[in-house]
């Protein structure tokens, strides 16, 4: 079971005007997401999850994230936001690497990581509507939400130098 401690809990929720795109981001405090990658299946896979229709980005294929809290590091939310939406637990993950999207007054950090285990992945709330495990290489194939598909051609080189 994921613990979290109470302190400040959804204090980060909210949207914050982008100084450097003029878009709407989600979370005061930042973003986190968990960019998880199944290691015992070839190929090498990637936890993908299918946004709900009401979701900001509703109907792309993202990461499970979301708002950090004013106390959490992104490792923290990242894998409170896995926990939340996918049932993930933390202690079948090993964090590898932290990449951040620095928008100036807000961030987005996805946080890779490796399971070598079947994590029992679940739509845990309603802001998935679906989870797959996709191989490395067709992530982009995926109608990917903006900001992911804006990143992927970075994140997946990162991908590739965390399983080497």
């Amino acid at each position: 079971m994921c613990e979290h401690k109470d302190v400040a809990t959804r204090d980060g929720d909210g949207w914050v005007l982008c100084t450097k795109c003029q878009s709407r981001h989600w979370g005061l405090h930042g973003a986190a997401g968990l960019l998880l990658v199944r290691t015992d299946i070839e190929p090498a896979s990637v936890l993908l999850q299918l946004r709900a229709a009401w979701t900001h980005g509703g109907g792309t294929w993202a990461l499970p994230g979301g708002a950090l809290d004013s106390h959490e590091e992104p490792w923290m939310g990242a894998a409170r936001e896995a926990w939340e939406e996918t049932g993930i637990d933390r202690e079948h993950i090993e964090f590898k690497m932290q990449f951040t999207d620095d928008h100036g007054n807000w961030r987005y950090d996805t946080l890779i990581a490796h399971t070598s285990v079947d994590v029992g992945a679940y739509e845990a709330n309603a802001e998935s509507d679906d989870l797959r495990w996709v191989p490395i290489d067709e992530v982009g194939l995926f109608d990917l939400h903006p900001g992911l598909r804006n990143t992927w051609p970075t994140l997946i080189e990162h991908v590739k130098t965390s399983l080497q």
